[in-house]
């Protein structure tokens, strides 16, 4: 008889133990995957895969201490063929766009079916990416629009939080005319015509959280 062909080591990240235990019996029952380790946060994603070099990483976005978006890029940046799936909530186009850019190979919701999450593990296992056709939609989406500037999504954070253009000003050291020329940066790459616009814009599409 031949050797057994090796297990898929999966290694789960995400904040809400409940949910990484309940996802740990459900893939163990697979007899083509176990799971070698359980993070809670950010940071210690990054030493757990450090230690165990897992064949794919499911990962959250939003966690404590570092987000998923920043353990993705530290993990890739050590580990170039790192295989990670994002598994979030979220799916908001800058969410979305976050998690691939960073070096994610795969995007699911965890209100997926067992079966796709399966399918999404096993296919990027293969090296071979999985992005379901309603996140593929928005992550082309996202990608046509004009990229924010790290000032421009200082001042738009400001924004969202009702600050003036003077309090901005303030607040960035910067003049109130410079504040007024980000602005309209910002209009013009959302497409909006107005601040209000551009701060329900910039929630609906994940760019600024409230």
């Amino acid at each position: 008889m031949g050797s057994l062909k090796p297990k898929i080591r999966v290694l789960l990240a995400d904040d809400h133990p409940v949910v990484g235990k309940g996802l740990a019996l459900l893939l163990e029952c697979e007899p083509d995957i176990t799971v070698v380790g359980q993070a809670h946060s950010g940071s210690e994603a990054i030493v757990l895969y450090q230690q165990h070099q897992p064949d794919v990483t499911l990962m959250d976005l939003r966690m404590p201490e570092i987000s998923g978006v920043e353990a993705i890029a530290a993990i890739r940046a050590e580990f170039p063929d790192a295989r990670i799936i994002v598994l979030t909530t979220y799916d908001s186009d800058e969410d979305i766009y976050r998690g691939i850019q960073a070096g994610a190979k795969g995007y699911l919701l965890k209100g997926s079916q067992l079966e796709e999450l399966l399918t999404a593990i096993r296919t990027v296992h293969r090296n071979q990416p999985y992005i379901p056709p309603h996140v593929g939609a928005k992550l082309a989406q996202r990608m046509t629009m004009p990229e924010l500037s790290g000032r421009e999504l200082e001042v738009l954070r400001l924004m969202a939080q009702g600050k003036n253009n003077s309090q901005i000003g303030t607040e960035l050291n910067i003049a109130e005319s410079t504040v007024r020329f980000h602005i309209n940066n910002i209009l013009s790459k959302l497409g909006v015509s107005d601040r209000t616009q551009a701060v329900i814009t910039a929630v609906k599409q994940g760019i600024v959280n409230l």
